[in-house]
């Protein structure tokens, strides 16, 4: 029996990146082998066993067959015979087909395994696949395209893009399930370079078929005052790549991705106004969240900041009346830090053009100082008064009352920042 460490944990080494996970797989041994020697069985679709002090996780080395459809469609087969060449030949890209043996206590050693040539792919930072085998499975698209998002200098190879665009026209890519599909997007938009992920998916032509209200954002003109040398598709990626300098959080990103999807339906007569694009934004993304089962808090946020993202943009023409509207109207009273990261998308948005990296942002500042304000308001107080006052029907006397009293305090500090 032989232990070896392969794929991402080689990569990572070769190129002097730090080591994230170590995945493991076994020659030579069977399942009640490794139950002997104290490992735990957890694999469901083939042999994966948990190491008995350090809980990581080894694989048999196994080959696979395509039986369907889709990531779910393989069928595995491992055996004490199948060699490390094999188990290696079943992987996607050749920088991540790579392999050395591990002794006790982690030490690796020997040369490095490498059939496929993943080391002078890595040495000229090229992405290619292993084998025929990478048209069996659609995930490997999302894998590519999010490595791409991370090694933003890598280029892909053209018979691996040509293999891509052979599963996309086949109908492979219709069959990744939801889950997936978020997951690998919402990884690859925590790169270093968001906007990479998307560029390779419309290069292959997934894009369309994974994230069709993003991939119509191409080709739509931007207002003659914004930035007309880019189309609203080169500005949402300039926009998620500046939320990636920003180290900003996921919710954050993905708001900055869907923020402007409702500008692919602007009637061609308006254009290049996109008088209303907000509300169709929001329309769009509920389905889009729906479909890719997005977590609340990337939803709640998206749909945050697609609806309010041009108020914001002007509230430094808005007086505290208004300002308080909008607070209410976003819920940032009860929930401050979810406000806040509407604000950085917002940010986002407006630097995301060309030479507008370091542009100032007042807007941030007028609603925090507005929304400090208005919190400061003792609700608790004027609702107890109010009642007091009229016994019978307060309720709609409470609000009226607790939202000019939040007037009042916000056109108090914005008098006082001046």
């Amino acid at each position: 029996m032989k232990i070896y460490v392969v794929g991402g944990a080689i990569r990572d080494e070769m190129l002097g990146l730090p080591v994230r996970d170590r995945d493991y797989v076994v020659v030579g041994a069977t399942p009640e082998q490794m139950v002997a020697q104290g490992y735990r069985p957890v694999g469901k679709d083939f042999p994966v066993f948990l190491h008995p002090e350090t809980q990581e996780e080894y694989a048999l080395a196994r080959t696979e067959r395509k039986t369907a459809a889709g990531y779910h469609g393989f069928q595995f087969f491992y055996a004490p015979d199948v060699t490390l060449e094999e188990d290696l030949a079943r992987r996607d890209l050749t920088i991540n087909a790579m392999a050395r043996e591990v002794q006790p206590g982690g030490v690796l050693t020997g040369p490095v395994v490498d059939p496929s040539g993943g080391a002078r792919d890595l040495g000229n930072r090229v992405f290619r696949h292993v084998s025929e085998a990478f048209l069996e499975d659609p995930v490997r698209i999302l894998r590519i395209a999010r490595f791409a998002a991370r090694f933003a200098d890598f280029t892909l190879a053209p018979e691996t893009l040509a293999l891509m665009r052979e599963m996309v026209k086949s109908g492979e890519v219709d069959a990744l399930v939801p889950e997936r599909v978020w997951q690998e997007l919402s990884r690859g938009l925590m790169e270093t370079k968001p906007s990479r992920m998307f560029a390779v998916l419309r290069e292959c032509g997934a894009l369309a078929r994974v994230l069709p209200e993003v991939d119509a954002l191409w080709g739509v003109p931007q207002r003659a005052d914004y930035h007309p040398e880019v189309d609203t598709g080169v500005h949402v990626m300039m926009v998620i790549d500046h939320a990636a300098m920003q180290n900003y959080t996921l919710p954050v990103r993905f708001a900055a991705l869907t923020h402007d999807l409702g500008k692919a339906t602007t009637p061609e007569d308006v254009l290049p106004r996109h008088i209303g694009h907000e509300g169709r934004s929001v329309d769009l993304l509920k389905p889009l969240c729906d479909r890719l089962r997005v977590p609340n808090e990337c939803r709640d946020l998206a749909t945050l900041v697609a609806r309010e993202h041009g108020n914001m943009h002007r509230v430094m023409d808005m007086n505290a009346a208004s300002l308080v509207r909008m607070l209410e109207r976003c819920d940032a009273l009860r929930k401050p830090a979810r406000f806040a990261e509407a604000l950085q998308a917002c940010e986002c948005d407006l630097r995301g053009r060309l030479n507008w990296e370091n542009a100032p942002y007042p807007q941030a500042e007028r609603l925090r100082v507005a929304l400090v304000a208005a919190r400061g308001v003792d609700a608790g107080a004027i609702a107890q008064g109010v009642a007091k006052a009229h016994p019978q029907g307060a309720t709609e006397k409470i609000k009226d009352a607790v939202h000019q009293a939040r007037v009042a305090a916000v056109e108090a500090a914005l008098v006082a920042e001046a």
